[in-house]
């Protein structure tokens, strides 16, 4: 295995991973790279400047604001610094760099324009949370933030309602009683959850138990810091138990309840989504 520090390469971005947390994740290599890079782009240069200060680094580099609101006009500027042969690195607040976090358009741009791009691996919360969840992990799949509103939450979720795969949310923590709740309509009370809580850091806490168990403990606690959920896939039969339960909508249809009504009274009863049910119902008056 090798372990050397050799220099970066002149021309080439490099995405690098940064401690979620405990700054003694800190690897050799992104040190030697923050050191001897060209150009480091950073989400938040204060935080940047914070980590390298609490690593004793010292920068030799030109150091420029790479985030959400000047990704597109920025990555062009780092494009073009590679093309002239310098070296850019580019580090998130946190974690790894294009992962929820910008870096993807520089990647994208840079493959159109054949320019190198290399990684620093490091830490990240996505597959930390997953390890230390307790779920299933052979499968998975990120969904990142949830949208807020509450209509484009629902829509959301509903769409993941059969999804058999763990899946890892981001969220922030005053937000995180909002999306259990709508979790529980989306997947029932039962579904398995783990929500992290701190991930590396001193007061790091995994709560771990069904919808409705996590919800009562988000609800009944003032949550803080950084949060990964993750939430356990949709079992095998599930698919199957909502495809059955139409004849129970159409039954109540017959009796002289409305679709939505029928939906929503069979789907509180048999704790199923109400939007998968109301879909499966929908879908079998096509054929």
């Amino acid at each position: 295995m090798d372990r050397s520090l050799s220099p970066l390469r002149p021309g080439e971005i490099v995405l690098a991973g940064t401690p979620i947390g405990n700054l003694g994740d800190t690897t050799p290599r992104l040190e030697h790279a923050l050191q001897t890079a060209d150009i480091v782009a950073a989400e938040d240069t204060r935080r940047l400047h914070h980590l390298v200060n609490a690593l004793g680094l010292k920068l030799t580099g030109d150091v420029v604001s790479y985030h959400e609101h000047n990704e597109a006009e920025r990555a062009a500027e780092l494009l073009a610094a590679a093309s002239s042969g310098k070296t850019v690195v580019i580090v998130s607040d946190a974690g790894m760099p294009t992962v929820s976090d910008p870096g993807f358009r520089a990647v994208h741009a840079a493959m159109e324009a054949g320019i190198s791009v290399s990684t620093i691996p490091g830490p990240s919360a996505v597959l930390t949370a997953l390890a230390v969840s307790g779920l299933p992990t052979d499968r998975f799949t990120f969904e990142g933030f949830i949208p807020r509103k509450a209509g484009e939450r629902a829509e959301r979720l509903s769409e993941l309602a059969t999804e058999r795969r763990t899946m890892v949310f981001f969220e922030a923590p005053h937000r995180l009683e909002t999306l259990l709740s709508a979790m529980q309509d989306a997947f029932g009370d039962e579904r398995r959850v783990s929500v992290c809580r701190e991930l590396t850091k001193l007061h790091e806490e995994v709560i771990r138990g069904s919808l409705a168990e996590v919800h009562d403990w988000a609800a009944s606690n003032e949550v803080r810091g950084e949060i990964v959920v993750v939430l356990g896939g949709a079992p095998p039969e599930q698919k199957a138990q909502t495809l059955d339960l139409v004849e129970s909508v159409n039954s109540l249809i017959e009796s002289g309840l409305r679709l939505k009504e029928a939906v929503q009274a069979v789907a509180q009863r048999e704790r199923v989504p109400q939007r998968e049910l109301y879909a499966a119902v929908v879908e079998s008056r096509k054929k």
